[in-house]
């Protein structure tokens, strides 16, 4: 039985590619009984007759899934943030790594259009910070092609996501890496400060060697489906810590002998990430008492 990857999902039609090329399927009836959706980036088993009549089959295991955009099987995520319009918040971009982590998807960091300030002394001390745990940080400006060959190079056998900051040009960013995409842009809207939403459904895009997903963006940046207890665990500088708490389960807040605030009072760990895990902490509990 054939099996492929499907690359696209629109009304009602699953787009698979193999090495035949691309079938458009339906899914199979029993995927609704069994709760069952195919998603982008599911690797399937299909049977086509031809290239327009085609049915999946079955679903193969996923290493990961995301709920919005919905896709499966992402290998890392492209963060991009700019310097300026929209101006650089290291609070979102907390909040996208622990979405990635939580997914088990190798997140990278990209800092855009640095050609719009003449110093940016204190952005470079937050990025170096985010260096220093260990995350890939990628510094290229908005018009020329610095730091784009390093980029282009990450895609090659990937499956990447592209997220970040709504206007800071994502989709400008991958024509800019392959003019024969050709994805929709729109200008950033100076009354709101941000771009408007081009793309519409998750498709993947060949991309060298590897696929790009172009996706609406991450809708939900909310912590509904992390517990209180794992948030740790997707700050990495502290999750390497956890084993030295005194206590099993150290929330890292009021508890004596936690190993991560005498880390973050002995310089170790960014004041800035530890003040976001308090501000993600109360968020998730607040959460919990609502539902």
């Amino acid at each position: 039985m054939p099996k492929g990857t499907i690359i696209k999902a629109l009304s009602g039609y699953y787009y698979v590619l193999n090495e035949d090329g691309i079938f458009q399927c339906r899914g199979r009836g029993n995927f609704r009984k069994r709760k069952l959706t195919p998603l982008v980036g599911d690797e399937v088993e299909f049977q086509a007759e031809n290239r327009t009549d085609g049915y999946v089959l079955s679903i193969l295991e996923r290493k990961n899934e995301l709920v919005r955009p919905p896709i499966a099987n992402v290998d890392q995520a492209l963060l991009i943030f700019s310097v300026l319009r929209p101006t650089f918040s290291s609070l979102l971009l907390d909040r996208f790594l622990i979405h990635v982590e939580a997914n088990d998807i190798l997140p990278i960091i990209c800092v855009s259009k640095l050609d719009l300030v003449d110093s940016y002394e204190e952005l470079k001390d937050t990025l170096d910070a985010y260096r220093q745990i260990g995350y890939q940080v990628i510094e290229t400006s908005s018009i020329d092609e610095t730091g784009l060959e390093d980029i282009r190079d990450l895609f090659e056998n990937k499956v990447t996501v592209i997220a970040g900051q709504s206007g800071v040009g994502k989709s400008t960013l991958l024509n800019a890496l392959n003019p024969e995409l050709k994805i929709d842009t729109d200008e950033i809207s100076d009354h709101l400060g941000r771009g408007k939403h081009t793309t519409r459904h998750v498709e993947l895009i060949s991309f060298g060697e590897g696929f790009v997903a172009d996706t609406p963006g991450f809708s939900s940046l909310d912590f509904i489906n992390i517990e209180s207890e794992e948030l740790t665990l997707y700050f990495p500088e502290m999750r390497e810590l956890l084993p030295t708490c005194k206590f099993r389960g150290c929330t890292h807040t009021s508890e004596p002998k936690c190993a991560v605030k005498a880390a973050l009072e002995a310089g170790e760990i960014a004041r800035f990430r530890y003040e976001h895990y308090q501000q993600f902490l109360q968020e998730i509990k607040d959460q919990k008492r609502r539902y």
